[in-house]
């Protein structure tokens, strides 16, 4: 049973399901992939406008609905937010975004290689007493361009978020091999979905643990660790639990008969 800390659940607000309807079928295909907790972190950007505020009424309307149609999926708040809102968020606005009962806000990592700079933003938010997962950064040019950089921003106190689909190769050869760097290194704390709907953004948390069966001898101890025990603490607002070995890679023969 896993717990999923980045997924756009809530209905209509962005570029998630557009109705209720929507997202309990997305509900439903993340039970069915083993998934028992998410956490509804729906876009806080310039493109939607949201204000964080707004979750919490959606979220308890999908809650309902899961509740009524008999889905055991539990959902707590989040947000997904980016690099350019977050000077405009109070303290009490991060606290409507963090992810569960923690400390944890998940940051957007930018999409664009003209970003500004990541590492003032982490040091802001850990000085305002949050925690920083860093979603999606294998996606990121920021990091493709600099690998220097995503280590330094954990040496600040950052974590960092992978998303499963990634390592499976939805985005392309080039940050499925990233994402596996980040995996090798121990640079990943979280395997995450970045779900969007029940098919064509699913939330396929399995996906990845089959990618990691592939290139790893037994690596069920880290999918574990990623997917539930350190997804766990963060909810929790507790510390994080010692990260496993990582697993021993198999060799090229076995790779292929994989």
């Amino acid at each position: 049973m896993v717990i999923d800390l980045h997924a756009h659940i809530l209905p209509g607000l962005d570029d998630g399901p557009p109705t209720l309807d929507a997202s309990a079928e997305m509900a439903a295909a993340a039970v069915a992939g083993g998934t028992r907790t998410m956490a509804a972190t729906s876009h806080i950007n310039r493109s939607f406008s949201l204000e964080p505020a707004e979750l919490g009424e959606a979220r308890e309307r999908v809650v309902a609905r899961l509740r009524d149609d008999g889905i055991p999926l539990e959902v707590v708040q989040g947000g997904e937010i980016s690099l350019s809102r977050i000077e405009g968020l109070s303290d009490a606005d991060l606290r409507l975004l963090t992810l569960g009962d923690g400390p944890w806000v998940l940051l957007e990592c930018p999409l664009s290689p003209y970003a500004p700079a990541m590492g003032p933003v982490v040091a802001d938010l850990r000085r305002r007493g949050l925690e920083v997962l860093l979603a999606h950064p294998e996606r990121s040019p920021v990091f493709m361009r600099s690998p220097g950089e995503l280590p330094r921003l954990l040496e600040m106190g950052a974590t960092a978020q992978v998303t499963s689909t990634a390592l499976a190769g939805r985005f392309g050869d080039t940050v499925r091999k990233v994402a596996f760097a980040m995996l090798d290194r121990g640079e990943a704390h979280v395997i995450a979905s970045d779900g969007h709907s029940a098919d064509g953004r699913p939330p396929d948390l399995p996906a990845a643990l089959g990618a990691m069966e592939r290139r790893y001898e037994a690596p069920r101890e880290l999918f574990d660790w990623m997917t539930s025990a350190v997804p766990a603490a963060m909810v929790a607002g507790e510390p994080l639990p010692p990260r496993p070995p990582t697993p021993a890679r198999r060799s090229l023969l076995r790779r292929l008969r994989a």
